[in-house]
């Protein structure tokens, strides 16, 4: 994976998918932690960014979706564990196969990242500004239904 010590800062490149349906949006998070993400993960070394949404979904939930056109590139600054992170983000528009079991939006529905149980959930998007969404930016973006690449610098 894309993720290494530059001096005190934790540099990586992750790449995330934007599945937006029906006025909701798929968020997830570490099964207890209190900040959500879009699904996705670091990028491994040779990989091209949308592979790696389509390997993480498969990964953390068995399941497939189309990774489609780039919305965002974001460069997010940002503190975890007490150390500073450098995050390029790769954030695609992907779609859900019609049969997926994650269309329902009634249920969180259990996932798994390295042994560690990940939570996935559908939100509103009205309701996003009080959902502790990680980059923050996201919880306008997401209702605003992008088109087009954005450029965005966060954190700084």
């Amino acid at each position: 994976m894309l993720s290494f010590d530059i001096g005190s800062h934790r540099f990586q490149l992750r790449a995330a998918a934007v599945i937006v349906e029906d006025g909701y949006a798929l968020l997830h998070r570490l099964e207890g932690d209190p900040i959500w993400a879009l699904p996705g993960g670091r990028v491994e070394p040779g990989e091209p960014a949308a592979s790696t949404v389509v390997r993480e979904m498969l990964e953390e939930t068995g399941e497939h979706l189309e990774c489609r056109e780039l919305l965002f590139v974001v460069e997010n600054f940002f503190e975890y564990n007490g150390k500073p992170q450098h995050e390029v983000g790769l954030y695609f528009r992907s779609t859900l196969r019609p049969d997926s079991y994650l269309r329902d939006k009634v249920i969180s529905h259990k996932g798994i990242e390295d042994n560690k149980a990940l939570e996935f959930r559908w939100f509103q998007l009205v309701e996003l500004e009080s959902v502790n969404l990680h980059p923050a930016f996201l919880r306008g973006a997401l209702a605003a239904q992008p088109v087009g690449v954005s450029h965005i610098v966060q954190g700084k």
